[in-house]
């Protein structure tokens, strides 16, 4: 097994998700199978209990982890599929600790960040590091890990600790380590600085850890001569000095590491150049052409994204991605209007009128209305304006998760007359409960305590446009994460109204997906098709208009069918989408969306189920031993 460790210096938010997203694509490219470990320093056992607006969107895995939004970027950019264990925390590692103290694992050891902690970490990268996540039953041959944070900090110690000793451990050309830091320009002086990298790098050295590259972001391409400095003062070759420079769109980035060969760096000091004799080369011309065919998009479709957490675009950022690789595959430009749905609420026409008619005049000049998940009962009268509106308009409209409970209680107050109609989360004393707490649920602890995790939907009417979308699908296998579901005691009630339930769970109590037969396109789902959104997935070069549509729709099929409905459907091309012949949807013949049920098992902490392959007599090729 191989390592790369991406580490980030002077201030937080440079990209280093993004980076270590890229470098897997183009090790990727290069033939090998990558894996990705993203390290949080937090206390947290979790991001599940997090708010948006600290750390932005928790992402959900098969496994039901709830983890950090970095994640999200490595199963979005590599394809594979990651499990709870991917994400380290602070929290995890102690409570590890802890647990076999309890235990009595350490004989009566003192326990002490150095060693237990230290190589609680270690051992816990090197397991999780074999763990199979692209389908197969091998284990990668790269694990790339991300190290939250910026260097210096006190939280990130022990990992920074643990990390040096693990270099060691593994020893020279098993480890590589890539550092991100900025190259900012002063509008004073309109130079290029270095200094502050230069601290970084020198913090860096001081606490045991050596940049072999060093990935510079900077608002332009990096000068000539600043390299010269950079290379003279952090003692790292110029070749492996690499410049991420602001782009058009990040999927740019794998295209700016293959240009200025930061593969063949990389390659270099893990040793892996050359397959046979044969130099390896990233073969990213897919990935060129989507990144490419982004940039020449003309023609706008405007959604208006409804939610309580428009401050921050993070919050959504799975969203966001699903309707990019949407619009992308169907030749829309995208433009999101973030709409605050306080503002949307009478309210605040007369207490903030400006921000009401400005909420107002976004959400009716959109061509689709989307409301994602969601916590609280903030702003949710207009999320329930919002899907009036779609409804009565017939405007495309598809609600997520809590998305589709508004829709739900929005039907039973205006369609069926029902004033009373709420979830039992906003007025546990509604007069009407359309949307009940699920009876497995916990209302003492919040972390980890919902329905979580990948589950299956069975679509109930075979002609419903979500069947459809998915190929006329038996079922389909989606992320969840929700502690309210549609109460199913009043779903004959909805039905009777107009309203269908498309897809149940397996004991078809579960309501999953929502439609309105009537309207243009009215979908809800209780779960979430963001998370397993992919930008796409390897298919033959595009030559001519027939081969560019039928790759199109195999792209969109294996990304994210409700996404392209809706980008779809606010387009003009619908009907077009949904006559598509069901033999095209995968390359195996089979109507079935392509997250369909994983084989992954999630391996619980501090157990090895099985040797790790990279030791050879406890020892690594090249290794200086293993803590014990």
């Amino acid at each position: 097994m191989k390592y790369v460790l991406v580490t980030g210096g002077v201030v937080s938010g440079l990209g280093k998700g993004v980076t270590a997203s890229s470098i897997g694509v183009v090790l990727k490219a290069c033939g090998l199978r990558v894996t990705s470990i993203k390290i949080d320093p937090y206390l947290n056992t979790d991001a599940g209990t997090m708010s948006p607006f600290e750390h932005g969107e928790v992402f959900v895995l098969d496994d039901g982890g709830e983890v950090d939004l970095d994640l999200g970027n490595y199963e979005r950019f590599l394809d594979i599929k990651l499990t709870r264990d991917n994400n380290i925390t602070t929290g995890k590692i102690y409570q590890s600790v802890i647990n076999k103290e309890r235990r009595g694992d350490y004989l009566g050891k003192t326990i002490q960040v150095v060693p237990h902690i230290t190589d609680e970490i270690q051992e816990w990268i090197e397991r999780v590091a074999m763990n199979p996540v692209d389908g197969t039953e091998n284990p990668a041959d790269v694990c790339v890990i991300e190290l939250g944070g910026t260097i210096g900090d006190i939280e990130s110690m022990p990992f920074i600790e643990a990390l040096g000793q693990f270099s060691y451990r593994v020893g020279a050309g098993n480890f590589c380590l890539v550092h991100v830091s900025l190259v900012p320009v002063l509008n004073v002086v309109g130079e290029q600085k270095t200094k502050p990298t230069q601290h970084s790098v020198r913090g860096l050295r001081g606490l045991g850890l050596m940049p072999d590259i060093l990935a510079c972001r900077s608002t332009q391409p990096l000068e000539e001569h600043v390299k010269v400095k950079l290379a003279q003062f952090c003692h790292v070759p110029i070749p492996n000095i690499i410049n991420l420079h602001d782009v058009t769109n990040i999927w740019h980035i794998p295209l700016l590491l293959r240009d200025q060969k930061a593969h063949e760096a990389i390659l270099k000091v893990l040793n892996l150049q050359c397959v046979g004799k044969l130099p390896r080369e990233p073969k990213l011309t897919e990935w060129t052409e989507r990144a490419s065919k982004f940039d020449k998009l003309k023609t706008p479709v405007r959604i208006a994204m409804v939610g309580k957490y428009t401050g921050l675009s993070d919050s959504y950022l799975s969203v966001i991605k699903a309707l990019q690789h949407a619009s992308v595959a169907l030749d829309r430009k995208l433009v999101v209007d973030w709409v605050p749905s306080c503002d949307l609420e009478d309210s605040s026409a007369k207490e903030t009128p400006d921000a009401y008619q400005k909420a107002w005049g976004l959400l009716k000049d959109a061509d689709g209305v989307l409301v994602p998940g969601g916590f609280g009962d903030r702003g949710v009268q207009g999320k329930i304006l919002a899907a009036k509106y779609a409804r009565e308009n017939n405007v495309p409209y598809l609600g997520i998760c809590l998305g589709m409970q508004i829709a739900v209680i929005e039907f039973a107050r205006s369609v069926m007359k029902l004033p009373g109609a709420n979830s039992t989360e906003f007025d546990q004393a509604a007069k009407t409960p359309c949307v009940i707490f699920m009876p497995e649920g916990s209302k003492t602890h919040m972390g980890a305590t919902m329905r979580l995790g990948s589950r299956r939907t069975f679509f109930k009417v075979n002609s419903c446009k979500s069947a459809k979308l998915y190929g006329n699908a038996a079922y389909v296998d989606e992320r969840h994460r929700h502690r309210y579901e549609v109460n199913p005691d009043m779903v004959p009630e909805f039905e009777k109204a107009g309203l269908s339930f498309v897809g149940k769970d397996e004991s078809g109590k579960r309501m999953e997906i929502i439609e309105l037969p009537t309207h243009r396109f009215f979908i809800g789902t209780q779960f979430h098709p963001e998370f397993t959104s992919r930008p796409g997935k390897p298919s033959p070069l595009f030559l001519g208009k027939a081969s560019l549509k039928l790759n199109l729709i195999l792209n969109i099929i294996g990304n994210c069918c409700m996404f392209s409905g809706l980008i779809a459907a606010s387009s003009g091309q619908l009907d077009q989408l949904l006559q598509r012949p069901c033999s095209i949807i995968s390359q195996q013949g089979r109507c079935i969306s392509s997250n369909g049920p994983t084989k992954l098992k999630p391996c619980q902490n501090g157990h090895v189920k099985k040797p790790l392959n990279g030791l050879v007599n406890g020892y690594y090729a090249n290794g200086n031993g293993i803590h014990i």
